[in-house]
This record gives structure tokens, C-alpha cells and sequence, in this order.
């Protein structure tokens, strides 16, 4: 018996669908209309004879057998890509020595770097984290060929690749009638630092330094642990941890931006097939969620 084939176009819809939560979020990331998605699902649906997910006025879900089929469908795409990239694109081979600031997409990035080591074996990736402001400058003096990491208000340096909500976040526990707040930082010259003391001073709220951290990690762990409030992307609150909203009287925040920076030269095939991996892959999730900026990126030098 002779089954049908299973494009892999439908295949992209129903794992954007299924990894983004709805078909809205999806269709940014396949570059499509939300009708023009639900019409791939419908038809993947009409080919296997089965539904793949449980739909209802309120959310969306995976079908038991639309579980069955997501890792399958997983390693077709990646099966796909592939074969597409070793006959079209040139060998690519190399050392890429990349900087990633600690804020920088903390959830996927260790992943897609994964997926990218595996689809280009001849690349080494020398991978060093630290601070944006920190690795800008190493990248400035030359010891870095390309640097994901926070974007500086004051500087259209770089591509960005990744947006997201900055939202004031605290304890489970916080006292919100606390005067005068306390404020977790990092340390000079971060842009978060910045933000906090020029927001709580146009609105003319009382502040003090209560934790300076050497690290991103130290300055959730001091938060969680009720040392004061800071403002970090939404994808950074921790367990115990909630949002202080405006409606609690916390100033506005802009969203964050999150930039890829590249010296232009040798490396530029190096830093390609990158910007690619991290516009393809960065997935959008939950309704407060970052915004996924799309294949149809450009690399760019800084």
C-alpha cells in the first residue's frame, strides 16, 4: 500500500503550532498568515486521518497522537534541512569565538547552540558568557568574532534577533508598601542599572541600592531571596518570584532588545549560518512572550 507523503511545510505549521501554543504565535515563525497555518494543520489533519490537536475557545493542546508525531516530525524537518545545506551551502569550517551576555534568550540558547554544533560539525564554537557591557568592549578590542548580547539605548550597533517585555519583578513575598525601595543592580555601566534610577526618578519614588551583583544569576538569586526588586526580561522570573505592574504604580518599561554584533570579515560564514540557526529557532511562548524576529533576517556587519 502506497501511503500519501507528508510535506514538509505542514510538518513546519504543526510544530510551530505545537512549540508556540496557538496559531497566532505560529505564524510569525513560518512566516504565514494564522488562517494560512490552520489551513496546513487541516491538511496534515486530513492526510494522517487524525487530529493533532485539541482545540477548544481557550487554549490549544497536543492530541495523543499529534504527540506522536511532533518528534517525528522533529527529525524529518531536521533530516530536511539537512540535505538542503550541505548541497547548497558551501562547506563551512572554522573557529567562531562567540561572547553571549548572560541576558541574552537564557532558556533556548543552549540548545540551538547545540543544533548548531550538530549541523556544523567543522565549526568550533569557543563559547564565553559574561555581562553585555562587558563583552561589547572585549568584542571592540578585537577578542571576540561576534557577540549576542543586550542592546545599548544609545547605539544602533548590531541586528537584533530577540525582543522582550522588561517587567519590575520581586519575591513572592515582597512587601510592595516598602519605602524607600530596594533595588537589586548590577554593576556599573549596565543598562538595566540606568533604566531603574532614571524610571523610579521620573516618577519621584524613593530608592537605595540594597544588593549590587557581580552576576545575573546572583541578582535573581538576591531578588528570590527578598534583598530588593529589579527590572530584567520577563523569561528571567524565577519561581519565587511575580511581576509588580503598573497598576501597582511601577513606572512603564520598554522592551529589551537583544542584538547579534560581528566583525564583518573573516568570519562572516562563520556568523551566517548562526544568524540563521538563531532566527529560525528562538520560539515564542505564553501571552506576556518575547517577540520572535523571523527567518527573513539579514546578516549585517556591526
Amino acid at each position: 500500500m502506497r501511503y500519501p507523503d507528508l510535506e514538509i511545510d505542514l510538518l513546519r505549521a504543526f510544530v510551530a503550532v505545537a512549540d508556540s501554543g496557538g496559531f497566532s504565535a505560529a505564524a510569525p515563525l513560518v512566516g504565514r498568515s494564522q488562517s494560512a497555518v490552520s489551513q496546513k494543520v487541516l491538511r496534515l489533519e486530513g492526510i494522517l486521518g487524525q487530529r493533532m490537536f485539541d482545540r477548544n475557545s481557550r487554549s490549544i493542546g497536543l492530541t495523543l497522537e499529534g504527540e506522536k508525531l511532533l518528534a517525528a516530525a522533529r527529525q524529518m524537518i531536521e533530516f530536511n534541512d539537512k540535505v538542503v545545506r550541505e548541497l547548497r551551502e558551501p562547506k563551512v569550517e572554522g573557529t567562531l569565538r562567540l561572547a553571549i551576555s548572560e541576558d541574552a534568550i537564557p532558556r533556548q540558547l543552549p540548545s540551538i547552540l547545540a543544533s548548531f554544533a550538530s549541523a556544523y560539525p567543522r565549526v568550533q564554537v569557543d563559547v564565553t558568557t559574561g555581562l553585555s557591557c562587558n563583552l561589547v568592549a572585549a568584542f571592540d578590542e578585537g577578542r571576540f568574532d561576534a557577540v549576542i548580547a543586550k542592546k545599548d539605548r544609545t547605539s544602533q550597533r548590531g541586528k537584533t534577533i530577540w525582543r522582550e517585555a522588561l517587567t519590575w519583578m520581586a519575591s513572592s513575598d515582597f512587601a510592595i508598601d516598602a519605602k524607600p525601595i530596594r533595588l537589586v543592580m548590577l554593576p556599573i555601566p549596565c543598562t538595566y542599572r540606568a533604566l531603574m534610577i532614571e524610571r523610579l526618578s521620573q516618577a519621584n519614588l524613593d530608592w537605595r541600592v540594597s544588593c549590587t551583583a557581580s552576576s545575573l544569576l546572583g541578582a535573581q538569586a538576591a531578588v528570590e531571596g527578598g534583598l530588593g526588586v529589579t527590572a530584567l526580561g520577563r523569561s528571567f522570573l524565577g519561581r519565587g518570584m511575580r511581576v509588580l505592574t503598573t497598576e501597582e504604580g511601577w513606572p512603564a518599561l520598554p522592551q529589551m532588545e537583544i542584538v547579534i554584533l560581528s566583525d564583518g570579515t573573516q568570519t562572516t560564514e562563520l556568523v551566517r549560518p548562526l544568524v540563521h540557526f538563531l532566527t529560525d529557532n528562538l520560539v515564542v511562548t505564553g501571552d506576556d512572550a518575547p517577540e520572535h524576529i523571523g527567518r527573513g533576517i539579514s546578516y549585517l556587519h556591526s
